[in-house]
């Protein structure tokens, strides 16, 4: 059985962080490695395309030697053998010759896709290389044979769990599989990606997909934490989670996991483990199928939402009145994260407000509609029973200094979220911190 390791970006950033990697994935246990592009490759890749788009040749042909330039030298600290490095530097050749020629012919949408897969091509085929020059064997596996999504851009898990066990089978007795992660094929064949992210969401899908007994997130903080460290001073890893407490927190903004990675594990039943690179010692976070302890555990923020509020024309909301409003959301293929009713109003907010404007022409058709602009969703995550008392309370008691502009609180067991002005962000995660976790 193998397990599935992912490295983000930082696991890869540097040569050194490189070298590191083989004291976390060079041992007897069966595995496959999942790796994300070096970190600032992707954001790189997109300026590129950006000025591919605009036919701006010198500024692409710049970053692209710019870009090339970081490799080059990142590559010069990696190996140390003649033979190994003259393979790198072809490798680094033929890639970026790849990235220029884009800069002769059009671009599109299509060009993109592949322009952007080439961090992660890179990122694996080094670290390939590295371990073939200290006497590793290992197999490098190419995602694009076996990871696609089908015409809806959903993964087509039937086409990944037929080629990726066809792949593996080509290599039998091997215990060490290096893989790309975020990149695939869509139904055409063509070059595409997971978004981003994506690189959590290809190890769980490999996860489920092989049935693997874990799938480890590899990041640089010991697990999912009750606050957000970057925000609140104190803070604490939490050591265990159900699938649906992290689905919570991963889609309300614990940066640590994508949201994407919980449903493929949590449908095969595949443990998820959160781990720290640069504390391989610590426990981490298990994300399985668990009864996990009542009460709060986390609380994550999510920025960038819009607040609609849409009042009925007449007095008392209407038979359809509902059904109508969330047609015109269903229309502009946009999610709606919470909703409140009154008898005569919905409040409802959005993360995705690119279809804002049409949604708005249309509502008022129907109603009078309010918009609020940079609120922020605090989302209260843990095993909430719905016939136990205190809950709300605890939660409503830490804000009670905080204008709330909504409350959403019994359409799940494992959440209560509120809707704060996004100014407010930071007191309300420092409220919530010393009201629910007692820290100062």
């Amino acid at each position: 059985m193998l397990l599935v390791l992912k490295f983000g970006g930082t696991s890869v950033g540097t040569a050194q962080r490189i070298k590191d990697l083989v004291k976390l994935t060079v041992n007897a246990t069966p595995k496959i490695v999942v790796l994300s592009a070096m970190s600032g490759t992707t954001n790189a890749l997109v300026e590129i395309s950006s000025a591919l788009y605009a036919k701006d040749v010198v500024k692409a042909k710049t970053l692209i030697g710019a870009l090339k330039e970081k490799y080059v030298k990142e590559i010069n600290e990696l190996y140390s053998k003649a033979e190994s490095l003259e393979k790198a530097k072809q490798l680094i050749d033929n890639h970026f010759s790849y990235l220029n020629a884009f800069t002769m012919d059009m671009f599109t949408a299509n060009e993109e896709k592949a322009v952007l897969a080439q961090g992660e091509l890179l990122s694996t085929a080094m670290f390939h290389y590295y371990l073939e020059e200290i006497g590793v064997e290992s197999v490098l596996l190419p995602a694009l044979n076996f990871m696609r999504i089908e015409a809806n851009d959903e993964p087509d898990m039937t086409y990944i769990e037929k080629n990726c066990l066809a792949e593996l089978k080509k290599y039998p007795g091997q215990i060490l599989f290096i893989t790309q992660g975020y990149i695939c094929r869509n139904a055409f064949g063509e070059i595409d990606n997971l978004k981003r992210g994506g690189s959590d969401y290809t190890a769980s899908l490999i996860g489920a997909a092989i049935r693997s007994p874990e799938v480890q997130i590899w990041t640089d903080i010991d697990g999912m934490h009750n606050n957000d460290p970057r925000i609140v001073t104190k803070t604490h890893p939490i050591h265990q989670l159900s699938f649906d407490e992290a689905a919570e927190l991963a889609y309300f903004g614990a940066k640590i996991l994508h949201p994407t990675c919980i449903l493929p594990a949590q449908k095969r039943n595949v443990p998820v483990r959160l781990k720290n690179t640069l504390q391989p010692e610590a426990e981490g976070t298990i994300i399985a199928n668990l009864n996990t302890k009542e009460g709060i555990k986390a609380v994550a923020a999510k920025d960038g939402i819009t607040a609609l509020n849409i009042k009925s024309e007449r007095m008392l909301l209407a038979h359809g009145f509902l059904r109508a409003v969330f047609e015109v959301f269903e229309r502009h293929k946009t999610s709606i994260d919470m909703i409140t009713t009154s008898e005569v109003a919905i409040s409802l907010t959005i993360d995705n407000s690119s279809h804002l404007a049409d949604i708005i022409k249309e509502l008022k058709e129907i109603a009078v509609v309010e918009v609020e602009e940079n609120q922020t969703i605090i989302c209260i995550v843990g095993q909430l029973p719905k016939n136990k008392a205190g809950y709300g309370y605890q939660v409503l008691a830490a804000l009670k200094d905080i204008p709330l502009r909504m409350v959403s609180y019994g359409g799940s067991s494992n959440n209560i979220s509120v809707l704060v002005n996004s100014n407010l962000k930071k007191e309300a995660l420092m409220a919530l911190n010393k009201g629910l976790f007692n820290y100062n």
